[in-house]
């Protein structure tokens, strides 16, 4: 008699017929045989049910990716009233990325700080775009993302090297701009146009160029004055690693100048009292940026050096109208893509004059650990002109860690 394993499907009709001598001897089969068959017959509606079910999950959701990074700090600085000796969480940030039928790629970037002065700021969206690449020559995004102005403003934090941006990038290129702006990030809502072209022998492009309008009032927010900032850049790459470039920046923003005017008010019982008025004002202030920049990166080496001119009203009306910055650094390999060493000569002129420029002479040295892991040191000497105990010293620790 076969046994219920040499039988593939077996329905109640094609029961076999067991006599009572291999009854006993075959009982065991028999119950197997049973148990077997119902499962069977009730696996397949089942199978069908699921393939009915089934559906194919699209390439672009496959595709999407999920990065980040964070940095924690340590700062000591000796300014005299202003000391400070701390623990920071500097920021977190976490994106996701992906391309959509080929050509579009798109990104969201959420940034949150550890600061309690910005808690009530943060977690805040710093990216959320798209660019639609098919072409090399002509590339177009949209959406909220970095201003195309200088050639450090676009620079991951970790990447650009030191502590901070240099000051030039930080003030007058939307992070903490001059013109009261919120911290941005060096962003802003709006379109932009980019592209790479005429390729050498080699087929490496020699020029790029970039422009956009924008909000100009940065991250998360509509514009204030219903007029455009226009901003742009071109730069060409003689050579592998080279690039030298200039940018331009027309625009303007809404700025609320506050005035307090101290006047005499005479009481019902005859008293003169001195009382302040404090009166406020809407001005529409020009934005009149340009860059020359320069930077050479080839073998783990890096140079780098810009100028930022700035022509309009800030915040400070006691600055004046006009403000410049210029860096020059160098990050040079002591074991190549493991450990550097930096030196950056970092200059802002607020009012571009000197009697209130700010210097920070830096050197420091950082150590990756791998891709993913670094650990940052740095000492600065500053001398703020604009303070009578200007020339302080302050060091900084930074562990970076992406994923």
């Amino acid at each position: 008699m076969a046994s219920a394993q040499e039988t593939p499907v077996v329905t109640p009709q094609e029961s076999p017929i067991v006599t009572a001598q291999s009854a006993v001897q075959d009982s065991s089969d028999i119950i197997e045989f049973e148990q077997r068959t119902p499962k069977i017959q009730e696996s397949q509606p089942t199978e069908e049910k699921s393939k009915k079910h089934s559906f194919k999950i699209p390439q672009w959701i496959k595709g999407i990716k999920l990065s980040g990074y964070a940095i924690v700090e340590y700062k000591g600085q000796d300014q005299k009233l202003v000391k400070s000796n701390t623990f920071n969480l500097r920021y977190l940030r976490l994106a996701l990325e992906g391309r959509i039928a080929k050509h579009f790629f798109w990104k969201v970037q959420m940034q949150a700080n550890g600061q309690t002065s910005t808690l009530g700021k943060s977690p805040r969206l710093v990216d959320l775009y798209g660019e639609w690449q098919k072409y090399e020559f002509l590339r177009i995004k949209v959406g909220q993302f970095k201003r195309p102005f200088t050639f450090e403003n676009p620079i991951n934090p970790i990447d650009q090297g030191f502590y901070n941006y240099s000051q030039g990038i930080r003030f007058l290129a939307g992070m903490s701009d001059r013109t009261g702006e919120h911290p941005s990030n060096g962003r802003d809502i709006g379109i932009q146009l980019q592209g790479d072209f005429l390729k050498n022998s080699n087929g490496r492009n020699l020029l790029h160029y970039q422009v956009g309008i924008f909000n100009g009032e940065g991250i998360n927010t509509t514009d204030g004055d219903n007029k455009k900032d226009i901003i742009g850049g071109l730069w060409v790459m003689p050579v592998e690693g080279l690039r030298i470039g200039v940018f331009g920046w027309i625009g303007s923003r809404n700025i609320v100048y506050t005035d307090t005017t101290p006047h005499e008010v005479t009481t019902d019982d005859g008293t003169v009292v001195i009382v302040d008025e404090i009166t406020s004002n809407a001005v529409n202030a020009k934005k009149r940026r340009y860059a020359i920049s320069a930077e050479y990166v080839k073998n783990d080496w890096t140079f780098r050096s810009e100028y930022v001119h700035s022509q309009g009203w800030g915040q400070d009306l006691s600055m004046g109208d006009k403000a410049d910055a210029f860096y020059a650094l160098c990050i040079a390999p002591i074991i190549k893509n493991k450990l550097h060493v930096k030196a950056r000569y970092d200059l802002y002129r607020p009012s571009k004059s000197w009697n209130k420029s700010i210097t920070y002479y830096e050197i420091g040295a950082d150590y990756m650990f791998n891709k993913y892991l670094q650990i940052n040191l740095e000492y600065a000497r500053v001398n703020n002109r604009s303070l009578i105990e200007g020339h302080y010293n302050m060091i900084d620790v930074q562990l970076s860690f992406r994923f």
